[in-house]
């Protein structure tokens, strides 16, 4: 069995300007992937798809495999990750690198922890009916019962007639949250996603659910880690 882990870090980021490679408590976003990607106990190699000759250098740095950078065409904002990744494989097996597993690591979810790859691939190797895994966390404040909607006179609309509900009530929902997505290559590549009715759900608890998509995200990341011991 071999796992291929790749973390996917364009140049271009609008949200948050060198998101990628911002240093968080010392060290570069995306250090934090790779670093967890190479702890792996069953991670082979620890890729990074990038369009940036800077972000390519850093990777390097911190141990990744920078085979190739990314071609123009595959790093806009409209391009599909999935694309990436089948083009980033094909030309892996051209080189005769053939492997069993993908694993996705974005680099805007450094909180995910090493155990949790570590659990995640366990569970779908020993899971003969699935052929992938991806991250999910419960939804709450956000939870479909509690939203409203505001006519154009500003008043607010709610579909269940204003009543209250407790959280006891309600039915239980989860999220993609982003921070893992481990697959078969052989399915990825049928089904080029990782979610389908083979896909097994990997419960992170709400702290380790933040992704880094703005300046307030990336704020509230670095507090956590910085609390860290509180949280676990």
């Amino acid at each position: 069995m071999r796992i291929l882990a790749v973390v996917p870090a364009r140049g271009g980021s609008k949200g948050l300007p060198g998101k990628n490679i911002r240093p968080l408590l010392g060290k570069p976003l995306i250090a934090w992937s790779i670093e967890q990607g190479l702890s792996c106990r069953y991670v082979n190699e620890v890729i990074v798809s990038t369009d940036s000759e800077e972000i390519a250098k850093i990777a390097t740095q911190y141990g990744a495999e920078v085979p190739f950078l990314r071609p123009s065409n595959l790093a806009l904002d409209s391009t599909p990750t999935s694309d990436v990744l089948i083009h980033l494989i094909e030309e892996m097996e051209k080189k005769g690198n053939i492997y069993d597993y993908l694993l996705l690591l974005e680099p805007t979810s450094p909180l995910r922890e090493v155990s949790d790859l570590d659990a995640a691939v366990t569970r779908l190797i020993n899971s003969p009916q699935a052929s992938s895994i991806v991250g999910v966390s419960k939804v709450e404040a956000q939870h479909p019962e509690f939203c409203i909607k505001i006519n154009d006179g500003g008043f607010i609309r709610s579909k269940n007639n204003f009543k209250v509900l407790r959280r006891q009530e309600i039915d239980e929902l989860y999220f993609y949250e982003g921070s893992l997505y481990l697959s078969r290559i052989d399915t990825f590549k049928a089904k080029r996603n990782f979610y389908h009715e083979e896909t097994l759900a990997y419960i992170m608890p709400k702290w380790k659910s933040y992704e880094i998509d703005d300046i307030v995200d990336f704020i509230i990341v670095e507090s956590i880690l910085k609390n860290l011991n509180k949280f676990n």
